[in-house]
């Protein structure tokens, strides 16, 4: 029997008044209709509504003995996490020409509160990616009489690599299968073209294009711009089994298009005054220094006048000629050497600025001190940005005075100016006089600077955020009307802990002190790791992943599944940040001879093909949809169903498996099993026997039967799990012997540059 803290006094308010009720006639024999309404009715609901109030206080005693063991403990709740993301901001006003720079913690009101995280310069142009696209098998016999005589026009000694000048990101939005500049472009580049605003008129738009270029070349104060690029590296889920660990670094280099004496195309190394995406290994913002305005410098696109516009390591051409006439500058991103495998990248985009969920609050005075032991202070918010946390206490004839954060009281000296924080709960402790020391009675405490927030609430879809309020850097509000973009979705927002939550991590805590030695111990200390969302944990002991081979001495092996709602294609696979998420919590918790590998699960394809008969007139259920006019069962339903059947019972998470936990870890895949599954949906008579495949490449292979009659099964090994690709049902006898009516979703699908010009519609 579990134990449970009891109610002391489980009556309702309707249970109260009843009882008054049926005291009446003992007390009151000639109150005989105390009907609703009556004023003597009245007076016993107001008592029974008092009483009620009574027994809701009385029952939080068992709740707030639970808290304060939960305290004597010394583990605090854990807080709040605030999602985090990226959003670029623009001048909402075509006719500004200067740049608006703004302070950090720059407030976005809704949906939910964010704030950016350090203070931006926004310029007032906008971009567009390009990159020089190889051209297709089609383009390449299109244009094949067309390049040697290239060669010619551009006097070039050998034969040109043509291209054709193609946008990326467009309208802000991710590539969401990562763009690839060591394998989709011709010069392994990307270019960001840096755009004007449209004059008024076509002649002014020269005239406007040289005022940008001069505020990109000077800042308010004499100083150079800072132009902030954020950058979304490609999150790709790793290969099988790859050892996770710090990602290595990509070599790359910024670059601004400039033009020599001669007139031909150059570039300046751009300085890079901050990178927070720690070179391309995670999504983050570059802000980079640009030069002065006289040599930020563009060649024209207009081959009547350069007839090598695009040639070469020369920028790509444009041939839309109003994009051409907006053009102030050209910034490329390559990598610097050519051993580099792999550059891609999901977004990038200007005036970029990080944002958390997240709310600063200054200069509140929270309490007077009452001269006590042990007082605790409330803060105007909970979830608690420890580092941001600024307290400072008034003393006699020296005014306010910093206080520091200390993690245990207990290790204070007498004198020491020190809190306590319990970030979740957003209170403050001080000292005993013994243990740190206490504030002097009727003095202020004071929080001068702190940040609070987090929750799922802040996990939002593109475009949810589109205003922010802003100061520049002398305090003023911004009056400049600007707006943001949020082409991506702000992610890792996850709610406080509950009380029931603690209770239930608080003993495991105790069993493993924080450190990762039995097996329970990785699967429990994985399953808590921060920013993540756990659908699955396995610990495979003395198994090296690289080598699939188990009784390897002092190895651990953890595997994580990421949780996915539903059932539907693919199954769930861990990306590279949540692997190396799980990798840091567990990393410092193993002993010290421990070689641990967090990895992924290896699924193997699998196709079913099943033959069902549908009951006779069947009504009830799910599946009780019925033909209009012809009283027969819709075979579509019944047919749906038992496909949902088969996923479900196939899953890797709950409630899939034969548990509910998921399918077991390396269990053979059988037959028989499938059609007890199938038998038992709703709507089904009978099953043929059923056919498993296995996928050979991009087609299909059933498996044989020994005879007829024999079972069959999918094979698998210990650290795999089946992934049901396709399922055909069919209403008959025999179930098919191929797949072919169900397309696999997840089969392959089958020098110099010089810029050509496609046929255009």
């Amino acid at each position: 029997m579990p134990i449970r803290p009891p109610a002391l006094d489980d009556r309702s308010y309707q249970d109260l008044v009843e009882e008054l009720l049926a005291r009446i006639p003992a007390h009151t024999p000639e109150w005989t209709h105390p009907r609703p309404g009556d004023p003597g009715r009245t007076l016993i609901e107001l008592f029974a509504w008092l009483t009620d109030t009574l027994l809701y206080r009385a029952n939080l005693i068992p709740e707030r003995q639970r808290l304060a063991f939960l305290r004597l403990l010394g583990v605090p709740m854990r807080s709040a996490v605030p999602a985090q993301g990226l959003v670029t901001v623009q001048i909402d006003d075509e006719s500004m020409t200067q740049s608006v720079a703004i302070q950090g913690r720059a407030t976005i009101e809704k949906p939910v509160t964010f704030e950016t995280r350090t203070e931006l310069t926004v310029l007032p142009v906008t971009a567009e990616a390009f990159y020089k696209r190889p051209l297709s098998e089609e383009e390449r016999n299109d244009f094949a009489a067309v390049v040697p005589g290239l060669q010619s026009v551009y006097r070039l000694t050998s034969l040109p690599t043509p291209y054709v000048t193609t946008p990326i990101f467009v309208d802000g939005a991710p590539d969401a299968d990562g763009f690839d500049l060591m394998m989709q472009t011709v010069d392994r580049s990307l270019w960001l073209a840096l755009l004007a605003p449209k004059a008024p008129t076509r002649e002014l738009q020269p005239a406007l294009v040289e005022q940008i270029r001069a505020t990109l070349g000077r800042n308010a104060s004499g100083g150079q711009q800072v132009l902030s690029v954020g950058v979304m590296p490609s999150i790709t889920i790793p290969a099988l089994f790859d050892e996770i660990g710090p990602r290595a670094r990509i070599p790359h280099v910024w670059e601004i298009g400039t033009v020599d004496e001669r007139g031909e195309p150059d570039y300046l190394t751009l300085d890079v005054a901050a990178d927070t995406t720690v070179d391309l290994t995670r999504s983050g913002v570059v802000r980079l220094v640009l030069p002065a305005g006289s040599r930020i410098r563009v060649p024209s696109n207009d081959v009547r006048a350069n007839l090598k516009a695009g040639v070469g390591d020369a920028p790509p051409r444009l041939d839309q000629a109003d994009l051409a006439a907006r053009l102030v500058a050209w910034i490329r991103i390559r990598p610097t050497v050519k051993s580099l495998q792999r550059l891609a990248l999901s977004w990038v985009g200007i005036n970029a600025a990080e944002i958390d969920q997240r709310k600063t609050l200054t200069n509140r005075v929270i309490a007077h001190s009452a001269g006590t032991a042990d007082q605790e202070c409330q803060l105007p918010g909970q979830s608690i940005e420890a580092e941001s946390l600024v307290i400072h206490v008034e003393e006699s004839g020296r005014g306010f005075q910093l206080w520091q954060r200390i993690e245990d009281l207990a290790l204070a000296g007498r004198d020491a100016a020190v809190y306590q924080l319990d970030r979740e709960a957003g209170t403050i402790r001080f000292g005993d006089g013994m243990r740190g020391r206490i504030p002097e009675a009727g003095m202020r405490i004071r929080v001068a600077v702190m940040r609070a927030g987090g929750g799922v609430a802040g996990n939002l879809p593109p475009g949810s955020l589109t205003s922010i309020a802003a100061r520049d850097l002398r305090g003023a509000v911004v009056t400049t009307k600007l707006k943001i973009s949020q082409t991506l979705p702000t992610q890792g927002g996850t709610d406080a802990e509950t009380l029931g939550e603690a209770e239930r991590r608080i003993p495991a805590l105790f069993r493993h002190r924080d450190r990762a030695v039995t097996e329970t111990d990785y699967q429990e200390l994985a399953a808590r790791t921060p920013g993540v969302r756990m659908g699955r944990v396995e610990v495979l002991p003395r198994f090296k992943p690289h080598q699939r081979r188990f009784e390897v001495p002092g190895v651990v092996s953890v595997m994580v599944i990421p949780f996915k709602e539903g059932t539907g294609l693919p199954n769930p696979r861990p990306d590279r940040p949540f692997l190396e998420a799980v990798h840091g919590m567990l990393d410092p918790r193993r002993p010290l001879g421990t070689e641990l590998y967090v990895i992924g699960c290896e699924y193997v394809p699998l196709g079913v093909s099943v033959a069902i008969t549908v009951k006779d007139g069947f009504t009830s259920g799910s599946v009780g949809e019925r033909i209009a006019g012809s009283g027969e069962v819709s075979r579509e339903t019944v047919t749906a169903e038992v496909r949902e059947a088969l996923r479900r019972a196939l899953w890797p998470l709950a409630p899939g498996g034969t548990d509910g936990t998921g399918w077991p870890l390396g269990r053979s895949v059988r037959d028989r099993e499938l059609e007890v599954v199938v038998a038992r949906v709703p709507g089904v008579s009978g099953v043929a026997p059923i056919n498993l495949f296995q996928q050979q490449g991009a087609e299909w292979s059933r498996l044989p039967r020994a005879v007829p009659d024999a079972s069959v099964q999918l094979p698998l090994h210990p650290w795999q799990l089946p992934e049901l690709l396709s399922v055909v049902v069919v209403v008959g006898e025999e179930a098919p012997d191929d797949l072919r009516g169900v397309p696999n979703p997840f089969a392959d699908q089958s020098g110099v540059a010089v810029p050509v010009v496609p046929d255009l519609c």
